[in-house]
């Protein structure tokens, strides 16, 4: 079953290759069975069985494993790197460094802002579309994951706040406390806006559409940081949070004393700050990618259509539900493990980070071919030539399925692990293990899920 390109009716900026839930333009061309990523598909070129048993064996053996092998907690969070040398660092650190990215990050928002307002009302020959739903959207992940929290640096509100703070010669630092409370809520709210936006908005790639939530979404961004000052952004800011969640899992960090280190990555991992707002940013990721998987099942689609609540609202709703379900799964999972090796302060957050991993899962399986192949094409349109050769997909349609199923198998591995070093040191080592029982029920339904969304 093919579904509409959210670039609108027939507009898809490549062959086979949409944004959101359409990507299917041109079934006759080779690889656009394969082009969008989970659940956009119903004949990946790979056997069910075989997925759901490679699965299935990853999960109980590694579990296995960290039961026998595990018994104490070796991450260390931010305690833990080897230090990059100290001129690297400067470099890293240096001022000119810092204001050379943040004069970037805002050119490359004036360009794709003046594309907006004076390009064509097509996302086939404007690039804007996709310097936000791919270049953005997307290409945060991978430089995210090399990098670190690279949106911090680049961020153009960040930019602009800073700009207006002198020019009206008022403090940065901000008139009023940031409320602890709040936490990642914020930015938990923004990514659903977001996601609604390209899953659900009927016009998403429209320039009127993307120029009244970028405005709406800049307003209120500068009139929050002028309350609370630049802080504002590190969890008000949903790419920036964003950003800095994917980046827990990248080789490149801070320790604890300012260092820029290498670690591994389970560390970063380890040390993601459990705040309010955790549970739901990640599950707002979770979530909507499960949205955009199901969403061109047949039977949504004649949902959508034969619903009394019109398209939109209807589309809403499921979103809504979609979070809504892996949120509840995650809480029922979470007062399981209490029930089991007894009471802790934060039940919810204690785990939060090991969703993580599984998010980044369903996120390469889910956007590789769109960022490998949209990306390019983006850049090329950008740079005034149009009418250059399409960018060829780098892998087949066997190989694509095989880095969709790796990638979904490895993110709940990840979370397995990452759930059995916390547990170790949470609980007693005789309810350490048997507390996990939960968590693992938990991984199995996620991959249950995310596996029957690919290969349906």
């Amino acid at each position: 079953m093919l579904s509409p390109s959210p670039l609108g009716p027939g507009l898809g900026p490549g062959p086979g290759y949409g944004l959101g839930q359409g990507v299917v333009l041109h079934p006759a061309e080779p690889f656009t069975a394969l082009a969008h990523g989970i659940g956009s598909q119903h004949d990946l070129p790979i056997s069910p069985f075989y997925a759901f048993a490679g699965a299935f064996a990853a999960l109980f053996v590694s579990f296995l494993a960290l039961g026998l092998l595990w018994s104490t907690s070796r991450f260390r969070g931010e305690h833990s790197g080897l230090a990059l040398p100290t001129a690297l660092q400067r470099v890293a650190d240096a001022p000119a460094t810092r204001t050379t990215l943040r004069g970037l990050g805002l050119a490359a928002a004036l360009v794709v802002l003046l594309y907006l307002l004076l390009g064509p009302d097509d996302p086939a020959h404007n690039p804007a579309p996709g310097a936000v739903y791919v270049l953005l959207w997307v290409g945060l992940v991978p430089a995210s994951l090399l990098l670190g929290p690279v949106w911090r640096l680049l961020n153009p509100l960040r930019t602009l706040h800073r700009l207006l703070s002198r020019a009206l010669h008022r403090p940065d630092a901000g008139r009023h406390p940031l409320p602890a409370r709040l936490g990642l809520w914020p930015a938990a709210a923004g990514l659903f806006g977001f996601t609604w936006l390209e899953l659900v908005s009927p016009y998403p790639a429209s320039t009127t559409t993307l120029l009244i939530a970028l405005a709406a979404y800049t307003t209120a961004q500068l009139l929050l940081a002028a309350r609370y000052g630049e802080r504002w952004f590190a969890d008000g800011d949903a790419f920036e949070a964003y950003s800095a969640l994917l980046a827990r899992l990248s080789p490149l960090g801070r320790r604890s004393d300012g260092r820029l280190v290498l670690r591994n990555p389970f560390h970063g991992l380890d040390a993601t700050p459990e705040r309010p707002g955790l549970v739901a940013t990640v599950c707002v990721l979770l979530g909507s990618t499960a949205y955009d998987g199901f969403s061109d099942n047949p039977s949504w689609i004649n949902t959508l259509q034969t619903s009394p609540l019109g398209r939109t609202p209807t589309a809403t709703l499921g979103l809504l539900g979609s979070v809504a379900l892996v949120a509840t799964l995650y809480c029922l999972c979470a007062a399981a493990t209490r029930l089991v090796s007894g009471p802790h302060p934060g039940p919810l957050t204690a785990f939060a980070h090991s969703l993580v991993p599984i998010a980044l899962g369903y996120l390469i399986a889910h956007y590789f071919s769109l960022l490998v192949v949209e990306g390019p094409r983006t850049v090329i349109m950008a740079l005034g030539t149009d009418n250059a050769p399409e960018p060829a997909p780098p892998l087949g349609p066997g190989g694509l399925a095989a880095l969709q199923v790796i990638a979904v198998v490895t993110g709940h591995v990840l979370g397995v692990v990452a759930a059995h070093d916390r547990s170790v040191r949470l609980f007693p080592p005789a309810k350490a293990v048997a507390g996990q029982l939960p968590l693992l029920t938990l991984m199995i339904i996620y991959t249950i899920g995310g596996l029957s969304l690919l290969l349906n």
